[in-house]
């Protein structure tokens, strides 16, 4: 049997790499009996114009974008398929464009959804919760929803979003570009000489930058001339504003819009890498970091504990005095840490074909139980 996948990626003007990544791998390693349609919606700008704050207009654009003009696009590709594979679950509301039975999510975690779940935890305003509600209400149609830990899953089960029997685990894999050694010349847009803290992710607030600060600050009392990296930003004010309390500037550097050989350099050139996330739907740096064999350290919550498993080591969520002393252990290289040969075998268990395997014999079997 052969059928033909529609897959919807985030539009790219959005800024999402790692869910540009996702649907870049998935479309490369589906198997050959499926073939498959890159979605890839083109951004309009409707409301960048406006005299209001830069932010409001892109924002603006997004809510347009994501709820009125792409649903048209997907119907249109839908026509032309046999399913569709909505790669990010914050376009769930998507599976209401085609008729029931034929899409599929993939949930990387429940952040989308927590003014819904836990509104005593994120209260927000009427308006933002009623698009969460019509998200999640896709969410709860999906013929099928895959997602990368069995944390998020069983999170998905317990809250009654989706039945066990649509959910589908398909973990994540590391890029080919992830390796202990590189294959060719990368050139950095930074020059670091000196020992780095590496930290790869947004400023959302889960992500806890705060932490990582304050940990930075900690540990370079102990360890002279340390330098943290941080890919992503910008900062917001806040951050900003601690950075210069600490009085740390001219030792932190932050850098975005990398390929994949520019991070996977920063990845093996980094004397750590720093995970000191409060939530997370599965922690992508942890494994790309031990692929290219650097030692990690990660908040010790589920996920993260899923995808780092025994060759990382773990500190409680915002101890700063905790993470301190093993980032500086760490750093100095402490034998009790986990050896690179045991991070390199760790990482080596993550596959993207295997993924997209999955994905793709999920909905080769949806397709017979419909004949």
């Amino acid at each position: 049997m052969s059928l033909r996948l529609a897959v919807v990626r985030d539009y790219r003007a959005e800024g999402w790499p790692s869910m540009d990544l996702c649907a870049d791998q998935l479309l490369a390693q589906l198997p050959a009996d499926i073939t498959s349609v890159d979605v890839t919606p083109q951004f309009r700008q409707i409301c960048h114009h406006l005299p209001s704050p830069r932010r409001f207009g892109f924002n603006a654009d997004r809510l347009i974008n994501r709820h009125i003009l792409l649903p048209r696009v997907v119907r249109r590709a839908a026509s032309h398929a046999d399913f569709l594979h909505i790669v990010d679950h914050s376009y769930a509301h998507l599976v209401n464009a085609v008729s029931p039975g034929r899409a599929g999510v993939y949930c990387h975690d429940l952040d989308a959804f927590r003014s819904i779940l836990e509104p005593e935890k994120e209260p927000r305003p009427w308006w933002f919760r009623r698009l969460a509600r019509r998200i999640l209400d896709g969410l709860k149609r999906a013929a099928v929803v895959f997602h990368s830990t069995a944390v998020v899953g069983q999170r998905l089960a317990t809250a009654g979003i989706v039945h066990r029997e649509r959910l589908v685990y398909a973990p994540y894999g590391v890029a080919a570009e992830f390796t202990p050694e590189a294959t060719t010349l990368v050139e950095l847009p930074v020059s670091i000489n000196a020992p780095f803290l590496l930290h790869v992710g947004s400023n959302i607030p889960r992500k806890r930058l705060d932490v990582l600060l304050d940990v930075f600050a900690a540990v370079r009392l102990n360890v002279a001339g340390l330098r943290l990296v941080q890919v992503g930003g910008p900062w917001p004010p806040h951050l900003a504003e601690q950075i210069s309390r600490l009085g740390i500037g001219e030792a932190v550097t932050q850098v975005r819009n990398l390929t994949r050989e520019q991070l996977a350099e920063l990845y093996r050139r980094a004397a750590v890498v720093l995970v000191p996330s409060e939530a997370e739907g599965f922690g992508l740096p942890v494994i790309e970091a031990l692929a290219c064999g650097a030692a990690v350290v990660a908040s010790d919550i589920p996920t993260l504990r899923e995808a780092g498993g025994a060759v990382v080591d773990y500190c409680a969520v915002a101890d700063v005095a905790g993470w301190a002393d093993t980032v500086t252990r760490v750093v100095k290289r402490s034998p009790s840490s986990p050896d690179r040969p045991a991070r390199l075998t760790h990482a080596a268990r993550f596959s993207w074909r295997e993924h997209a395997r999955i994905i793709g014999e999920t909905y080769l079997r949806l397709a017979s139980q419909r004949q």
